[in-house]
This record gives C-alpha cells, sequence and structure tokens, in this order.
C-alpha cells in the first residue's frame, strides 16, 4: 500500500496556514496543503519533512511536526499521514512545484470548488482546532 503525507504548517503565530495553488493533477488549479509519496524505506515522519523542504524549503530545525491523523483508502490501495507544526521563526518560503501562500485561517476549507481533498482540509483543521494547545506549543 503506497503512502502519502499531507503537511499542514503554520506560522509562528499560528494565526496562518502554509497552502499552494496546484499546477497540476490530481486536483490542478484548486488550493492544497503541501505533501507527497513516502518513499520505500522511510518512515512516515522521515518522508514529511523531506517533502516539506523539497517544496518549501521549510527545514527539520524551522519546525517540529506532530502526527495528527491518517486516512486509509483501502480501494485506492493508499494511506495518508497527516503532519502539523508550527514554525519556530519567520521563514521565506520556496518552491518550484506549486505557488506557495499563506491563508487566514478564517476561509471555508471545506468547499471543495476551491480546496482540494473533498472537505478533508477543514476536516484537518477542526482537528488541530481541538488540540491545538499541543500540536502548536512549540
Amino acid at each position: 500500500m503506497q503512502g502519502y503525507n499531507v503537511i499542514m504548517v503554520y506560522n509562528e503565530s499560528a494565526d496562518k496556514i502554509l497552502m499552494c495553488k496546484r499546477l497540476k493533477n490530481p486536483y490542478k488549479w484548486l488550493d492544497n496543503l503541501v505533501g507527497g509519496k513516502i518513499e520505500l524505506g522511510e518512515s512516515g515522519l522521515e518522508g514529511a519533512y523531506r517533502e516539506l523542504f523539497e517544496e518549501t524549503s521549510i527545514s527539520k530545525n524551522d519546525i517540529t511536526l506532530h502526527h495528527l491523523m491518517d486516512f486509509t483508502y483501502y480501494y485506492q490501495n493508499c494511506y495518508v499521514e497527516v503532519y502539523v507544526g508550527k514554525l519556530k521563526h519567520e521563514v521565506l518560503v520556496s518552491g518550484e512545484e506549486n505557488q506557495l501562500y499563506w491563508s487566514d485561517l478564517n476561509r471555508n476549507f471545506f468547499d471543495m470548488a476551491l480546496y482540494a481533498g473533498e472537505g478533508n482540509i477543514g476536516h484537518m483543521i477542526e482537528q488541530v482546532n481541538m488540540c491545538k494547545d499541543t500540536v502548536l506549543c512549540d
């Protein structure tokens, strides 16, 4: 079963979340969180830090990631590990794969016309809100 990761990056004041505009399918032109494929032989957390750096230039020194939840898609033969963290300091994000931007948190992340993931982004943000004192404490 192929593993993927999704990384929820909050800025240092935890009032914005890092998003990207997808430039290719799936979800072309929709806004999404960063993430990617977990490579053979690497742990989910290792893959999350690797993908985060590749897509945003955010390093392990800039953020501590917490494993928030998983989604398993049996009929697609894959699973998604969701990680969340808050930047320790201001970081200039840059990446070539997708257009990166900081989003306010007062958006309707359940709007499937704007956001990838069939409402999962909204669900994940709500989960972070329920435990933010733990996962956004760094």
